[in-house]
């Protein structure tokens, strides 16, 4: 079988063009007429495609398209990355920056919310672009991509606080830089004497595990301790490729923990969980986090109770092995709080007010559906005055 963009592909084809990452970016689909080479795109597919054009971009590279359903429009892997005209419907809110990442910037893309650890957001770009994404806001926006220039003010800002131990590089996606371009940013990071710590974020090993060469990974060797979370959201996507590139990064003596985010009809469901967690683990991944999706404009069809996430979590402990098992997490703008019954309060209306590591009282919009008011695992409470919240453009019930 001949790599081109006329022809869907399979994972087991290993022809030297399909396995070249920089073939497979050249190659990402990003009109419906290529699409249509994968998928059977339903009505609801292209209107979302036509609509979310000024959103929102999409691409999605050749590998990942290769494990799309042709003919399921629910394939697990297909909902995260075709546009759906769902992601138009009216939201709970306007807010494109939930986390208030760009209020916690000193400078452009570095979010400095904890004082010990930034987030440095060294790029826009990513493979693909998943419809979930929580910076919908600025990845593929040329705004937000980083000059050399900016790039060494965020550096100098690390090396001038001396607080912080902990850099991670996400974006976007850091694994699409070039060797030159990571080596040039490692070198200055981890010269910096009170810096004990750079981690990466990617999806590389999810939606393009060519990237993971053994050229990057004796690069990335070289500058330890280094560690590296990715993000697969589904067993389908734990393929053989996959497992390859995990094993590259093991074998280079970098440790790799995974992120999942919870969503509405892809893994809701603790059989699709655990079965998630324990390939992870058969990887020699670590389950790191599973989160609770975002309140981001466009997202809400994948957005699923808290309730949903705990009643997972309480079902995969003592039938999976314990460390499996991730952290059930909500990201807020005061810092991860894990949804637990030792930092959750209960529910007021439709908010799940819980406490933040600071003492926050944080209300997060949480909708419950009606078929699921009944059998509410958690207590309901008055609306605390002095909660922080998104601020909605709808009129919330805030009690009950």
């Amino acid at each position: 079988m001949t790599c081109s963009t006329s022809r869907p592909h399979v994972a087991a084809d290993r022809s030297e063009e399909w396995t070249d990452w920089r073939w497979q970016m050249r190659h990402r689909i990003h009109t419906l007429d290529d699409l249509t080479d994968w998928i059977r795109p339903t009505e609801a597919e292209r209107q979302g495609i036509a609509e979310t054009e000024p959103v929102f971009r999409w691409n999605i590279t050749p590998y990942y398209a290769a494990l799309m359903d042709r003919e399921d429009p629910a394939c697990p892997v297909r909902r995260q990355v075709v546009p759906h005209i769902d992601e138009m419907q009216d939201e709970l809110v306007d807010e494109l920056d939930p986390l208030q990442e760009v209020a916690h910037s000193p400078v452009k893309n570095l979010v400095h919310n904890y004082p010990d650890r930034v987030a440095f957001c060294v790029t826009a770009e990513c493979a693909v672009y998943c419809r979930f994404c929580l910076r919908k806001r600025m990845v593929g926006d040329a705004d937000f991509f980083l000059r050399t220039g900016e790039l060494q003010k965020a550096i100098d800002y690390i090396a001038d606080t001396p607080a912080i131990r902990d850099v991670l590089l996400t974006g976007g996606d850091p694994l699409t830089f070039n060797a030159s371009h990571l080596e040039w940013l490692l070198e200055r990071l981890t010269a910096i004497e009170h810096v004990e710590v750079v981690r990466f974020g990617t999806r590389m090993p999810v939606k393009l595990p060519y990237r993971i060469t053994d050229e990057l990974c004796d690069l990335l060797a070289q500058y330890t301790p280094l560690w590296i979370n990715t993000h697969f959201n589904h067993p389908k996507e734990l393929t053989a490729d996959a497992a390859e590139a995990i094993d590259r990064l093991l074998r280079a003596g970098i440790p790799v923990g995974n992120q999942t985010v919870l969503m509405r009809g892809i893994n809701d469901d603790v059989e699709t969980m655990k079965a998630l967690c324990e390939g992870l683990v058969a990887m020699r991944v670590r389950p790191y986090y599973l989160y609770q999706a975002q309140v981001i404009g466009g997202t809400s069809h994948f957005r699923t109770p808290i309730e949903t996430g705990m009643r997972i979590m309480k079902q995969l402990r003592g039938h999976t092995t314990g460390f499996a098992i991730p952290t059930y997490v909500l990201d807020t703008p005061y810092g991860k709080v894990p949804l637990n019954r030792s930092w959750v309060r209960g529910r007021a209306g439709d908010y799940v007010v819980m406490e933040t590591y600071d003492g926050t009282l944080w209300a997060e919009p949480n909708p419950l559906p009606a078929a699921a008011s009944s059998g509410n695992e958690l207590p309901h409470i008055p609306y605390p005055e002095d909660a922080k919240t998104v601020p909605s453009k709808a009129n919330i019930p805030a009690s009950v």
